[in-house]
């Protein structure tokens, strides 16, 4: 039976960053914005209302209006944390251009993007260290701010300003009849944010982003999914996913964000925070799912999960659903409250969609791409089809350009999510726009049609496709996703190898990362023999040209970028 679409939900509407501030506070008063924990091992909770985060946002923001701050670009490095969404959202408020960056780069690669973008200032996390010195010594900025905490000094030099400086004299200021925090015109369709794209296949590129592009995609993607009344925050402040999906759309709709201490402490800080929902990368998602069977492999209770999806799955066909009863045991490792994850930034195995949904957790998978702010679509709490990215959010356009006879073809958008362009490379700009203004996303897919509903499925990037000499075009992706169900498969790419000795030879390789764990458990003897005979076995069932003539075997999980995606431009694709 075709399943049916039903009513947008409610969701707060905001023009810019102050508004969505100002409406937060209003609207959540005394519930709690943000909390954290000064040390990841501390019991005491520090809580931040509604209220006092727009007090201390405003004092921010006036104090860096003192500072001539207004109109200048600046960097943000560091870690998830109250200071670095104070520092995001103030800037935003008072006519600054935030850069953020990712804390892990060199501090080489950091100081160029600082000098590439003209930043006046560096608002930065005291856990970047011995770079600090190098950017001062190595960019132009002239304003540090330790966001959270305090950086030591060297030989008498005077400390830097810090967060709670610039709060505490903006209050004064702002006490004593400063309103230039108010008074000031947001044009929120200007220049508001350079997002710099750590790439998969080389130099990224800087993402120009208005305030518009932002608030936009969180009000008009947020009638289409509610999120609850608590969340984790675990992803890298510096991505559009982790800026405007976890904290714009998140502050904004009320939600208390708790910000995690990092990855090591991910699932004491379930089990002790109890979030409602989180929102993730696929890494991380099929990272609970390893621990999950792992877990229940190591206590012998793996035939009775699987067991028990069977009968509440044939349940819930005539509408009994006892699942939250039912896998209790595994839900309460994860802190017992979990309902949902959000999840977006690379492909995510249906299976792994459907086991979680299968034991009380519903994956809202979703699409979308730095310069479209990020968010495209989204799969609804109450409908998903399998295999698709969703539907578009509010007022988003979306075709397929040149499709073929499957309908494949490019995926562009026209949007008021859409970037102002790429920064200071207007032939970039020009290229990836269309004649007709849509933004040209670099992924092919398809879009089937539901009630007027136009569901995005994604076949591949365009950049990954591997075109042989007989004009089949193969998209690594879908091969990846068939190998992955394989046991024992942790990582898997897939490309067309090169050959110097016989450079026309067309082959196409899988190389696998294996949970060499798992395999030693399983009394696999010959890892190669083993991954060759399954691979065997998937190009059965895949049309012949798809077939993978090579598998090879790493010793060492792949080369990521901070968002966790891999970077293929690293892979030695060498079959000599």
């Amino acid at each position: 039976m075709k399943k049916k679409n039903y009513p947008l939900y409610e969701t707060t509407k905001f023009r810019d960053f102050r508004v969505m501030t100002e409406q937060a506070a209003t609207l959540h008063g005394s519930d709690t914005a943000f909390s954290y924990k000064k040390n990841p091992n501390d019991a005491e909770v520090v809580k931040i209302s509604f209220d006092q985060a727009r007090n201390d946002i405003r004092n921010f923001g006036t104090e860096c209006i003192a500072m001539g701050l207004r109109d200048k670009k600046c960097a943000i490095i560091g870690t998830g944390s109250v200071g670095w969404i104070y520092s995001y959202f103030a800037l935003m408020s008072v006519g600054a251009v935030t850069v953020p960056i990712d804390k892990e780069l060199p501090a080489a690669d950091m100081a160029s993007i600082i000098e590439r973008a003209g930043c006046s200032a560096i608002f930065y996390g005291a856990e970047i260290g011995g770079k600090l010195d190098y950017l001062k010594a190595n960019t132009k900025a002239e304003i540090y701010v330790c966001i959270n905490g305090e950086q030591p000094t060297k030989d008498g030099a005077a400390a830097d300003l810090t967060a709670a400086d610039l709060i505490a004299r903006g209050d004064e200021k702002f006490a004593a009849g400063d309103n230039s925090y108010y008074d000031y015109e947001i044009d929120p369709d200007r220049l508001a944010s350079i997002v710099f794209t750590s790439g998969t296949t080389g130099k990224g590129k800087g993402v120009m982003l208005s305030q518009s592009n932002i608030c936009l995609d969180m009000t008009l993607g947020m009638y289409n999914f509610a999120i609850t009344k608590k969340t984790m925050n675990l992803l890298p402040p510096h991505h559009t996913f982790g800026s405007t999906v976890n904290y714009v759309g998140h502050f904004s709709q009320g939600c208390e964000i708790y910000i995690s201490s990092g990855l090591r402490y991910m699932l004491k800080e379930m089990q002790e925070q109890k979030p409602t929902h989180l929102v993730l990368v696929p890494l991380f998602v099929e990272t609970i799912y390893r621990r999950i069977w792992a877990t229940a492999e190591k206590s012998g209770s793996a035939e009775k999960l699987k067991k028990g999806i069977k009968i509440s799955n044939a349940l819930r066909k005539i509408g009994i659903d006892k699942r939250r009863k039912l896998f209790a045991d595994v839900l309460n490792t994860f802190g017992g409250k979990l309902e949902m994850i959000i999840c977006g930034g690379a492909a995510l195995n249906q299976d792994i969609i459907d086991f979680f949904d299968a034991i009380g957790i519903t994956i809202l998978n979703g699409y979308g791409i730095t310069e479209c702010a990020p968010l495209i679509s989204c799969n609804r709490n109450k409908l998903q089809y399998s295999g698709s990215v969703g539907i578009p959010i509010i007022s988003e356009e979306v075709k397929i350009k040149n499709p073929d006879e499957n309908g494949e073809g490019e995926i562009c958008v026209k949007g008021p999510n859409v970037m102002l362009g790429y920064f200071d490379d207007p032939e970039a700009t020009a290229a990836v726009f269309d004649e007709d203004g849509f933004f040209r996303t670099g992924d092919y897919g398809r879009i089937e049609e539901v009630d007027g509903d136009k569901w995005i499925y994604i076949t591949g990037r365009l950049k990954n496709l591997i075109i042989f000499s007989n004009g089949k075009n193969v998209y690594p992706e879908e091969i990846e996703t068939e190998l992955s169900r394989i046991r024992g498969v942790l990582e898997v790419v897939v490309y067309a190898g090169e050959s110097k000795k016989d450079p026309g030879k067309e082959v196409i390789v899988a190389e696998i990362y294996p949970d060499f764990e798992q395999l030693e458990a399983d009394g696999v003897a010959d890892i190669q023999a083993y991954f060759n005979e399954h691979v065997r076995d998937a190009n059965a069932r895949m049309a012949p040209y798809k077939k993978v003539g090579l598998v090879k075997i790493r010793k060492t999980e792949f080369v990521k970028n901070t968002s966790k995606k891999i970077t293929r431009f690293n892979i030695d694709k060498s079959i000599d």
